[in-house]
Formats: structure tokens, C-alpha cells, sequence
């Protein structure tokens, strides 16, 4: 599974011009499954999510989590995250997780985020032509892979 983590100061999702989420100080997660991934990719991407100093303490110094700064969490499917561009310039998928495995790994790891986190993770819509909407904060965006556990 890869992550991409944006500290925001505000996101939301529309699906069909109408605002299904949104968020205020927190984290916007775009989540990638692909195939082979298994519930242990979501259980520790969920626990490194919610423990990521991003945030500023009372000195400026990026180390404080989500959970310590009680900010919310937006978390968005986004299969284009498993992109391969190896060959030529048009992005190939097939590294990309069947709606089979990608749905419930993406919904476990939305509960086991809110349960780290302590708090509801909004969404947006598995599969769904969505426009996300954010203010980066910072801006500070992470990328984490749980293959490559950096």
C-alpha cells in the first residue's frame, strides 16, 4: 500500500457537486492498494499515520502527531498512486489491487486509523469520479510505502 500524506489546514471531497467530506486542520491520506497487499500493510500504515510528528509545537518544530494536535483525517482511495511508468509515458496500473481486495483493504484501514487516531476518518467514495479540495499546510506532504517500510 502507499500512502501520500498532506498536513492540511483544510480538505473535502464532491462527488457530483455535491460535498460528500471535508475536514479542518488535520491530514488529508491518499490511499494506493495494490495487489499482494494484506491487512498487515493497512495495520501499519494506520499506526504510522496517526504517530507522524508533522505537526508544530508551542517551538516551531515539527513534532507533534494528528493525535496530539486533536486534527482530523480525510482519507481518499486514489489507485493512480500504483502507477508504473518504467515504460514510455503513459502510465500502466497493473500493479493496481481488483476492486475484490482494494475496497476492504481500504476500508480497514480507515477503522483501524480512527481507532489509532481516536477519531471518525471522514471519506470519500471508493471508485468514484471525486475532486478533492485542499490547503496544504506547509506545505509538508509524505509519502510512505508499506513495502518499503522507510
Amino acid at each position: 500500500m502507499r500512502l501520500v500524506i498532506q498536513r492540511v489546514s483544510e480538505a473535502s471531497v464532491t462527488v457530483e457537486g455535491e460535498c460528500i467530506s471535508s475536514i479542518g486542520r488535520g491530514l488529508l491520506v491518499l490511499v494506493g492498494v495494490e495487489n499482494g497487499d494484506t491487512e498487515q500493510d493497512a495495520s501499519w500504515l494506520a499506526a504510522k499515520t496517526a504517530a507522524l510528528r508533522i505537526f508544530d509545537d508551542e517551538e516551531g518544530v515539527m513534532n507533534r502527531s494528528v493525535v496530539d494536535v486533536d486534527g482530523e483525517l480525510l482519507a481518499v482511495s486514489q489507485f493512480t498512486l500504483t502507477a508504473s511508468t518504467r515504460k514510455g509515458n503513459r502510465p500502466s496500473y497493473i500493479r493496481a489491487a481488483g476492486h475484490g481486495l482494494a475496497v476492504p483493504l481500504y476500508e480497514r484501514f480507515c477503522q483501524l486509523l480512527s481507532e489509532a487516531a481516536g477519531h471518525p476518518v471522514q471519506r470519500g467514495i471508493f471508485g468514484a469520479d471525486m475532486k478533492v479540495r485542499l490547503l496544504n499546510d506547509g506545505p509538508v506532504t509524505i509519502i510512505i510505502d508499506s513495502r518499503l517500510k522507510e
